[in-house]
């Protein structure tokens, strides 16, 4: 089951990179997103100007396949985005749009469950951390449905369950892990805020819903699958398609050269 977890007890290398990366993107979710809960749409976009400019800078320290990764997971969790919320009405932002630093601000949050993943506490405590992760979020989506909270949470269950899936099945735990502390993070503070709310009843299943899910981890870790999953055939689209074209340039220059022959 942790066949995919890393080794327990070595002592994994530190890079203050890692760290540097995560405490700055858990300090801009808490200020943007307590600063959207009264600002305006100007405010908005600017955040979003700011927000895309820290990822640009970020993305410069790493390897061609994480910015790939940062790029699918943009993409793909801002297509999510408009679909889950302004489509479906499963959870509505304070206008009624999809704000302007989202979509860079789930680069940031891709980037920092993958910096944390790789970072040499995570690496070290892996199971220690799974632990904590697997008994905090299975007692919360237990809370959801016990009758207690005055908003049920039928779907953190069901989420909580995908989540224990990727985290044990999935080929990149790590991330999962690391995802989870992000993730609760920003929703925890935006919902407390105000920046948005979850419906009280989902639209597909009409199962209640908390105001976050318990488990809305899971839908973060489809991000980072898609995002791991997706890249690296990508990438080699790419390549093969700079071969093509390579191997088509000379081919044109002796047809040119032919010519004015």
């Amino acid at each position: 089951m942790l066949h995919h977890f890393p080794q327990p007890n070595v002592a994994y290398p530190h890079r203050i990179r890692d760290y540097f990366i995560a405490a700055l993107t858990f300090t801009c979710v808490a200020i943007s997103l307590n600063m959207d809960a009264s600002g305006s749409m100007e405010q908005q976009n600017f955040m979003g100007l700011i927000a895309w400019t820290f990822l640009l800078g970020l993305l410069f320290g790493e390897n061609k396949e994480i910015r790939m990764q940062v790029i699918v997971a943009v993409a793909f969790a801002t297509l999510g985005e408009h679909f889950a919320s302004i489509y479906m009405g499963g959870y509505t932002y304070r206008f009624g749009n999809v704000p302007a630093y989202v979509p860079p601000g789930h680069g940031m949050v891709y980037l920092t469950a993958v910096a944390l993943a790789r970072s040499g506490f995570f690496l070290r405590y892996s199971r220690k951390i799974a632990t904590f992760v697997v008994l905090t979020c299975g007692t919360w989506s237990i809370w959801g449905i016990s009758g207690y909270p005055e908003q049920g949470d039928q779907v953190g269950a069901l989420l909580f369950c995908v989540f224990l899936v990727y985290l044990f099945k999935g080929r990149s735990p790590m991330v999962y892990l690391a995802a989870f502390f992000i993730t609760t993070w920003l929703e925890l503070i935006g919902t407390a805020a105000g920046t948005w709310k979850w419906a009280a009843i989902e639209p597909v299943m009409s199962l209640s819903q908390g105001n976050p899910p318990s488990g809305v981890a899971a839908w973060y870790c489809l991000v980072d699958a898609v995002a791991i999953g997706s890249a690296p055939a990508l990438l080699s689209g790419l390549r093969k398609g700079n071969e093509w074209l390579k191997a088509g340039k000379p081919q044109k220059d002796v047809h040119q050269g032919a010519r004015n022959d």
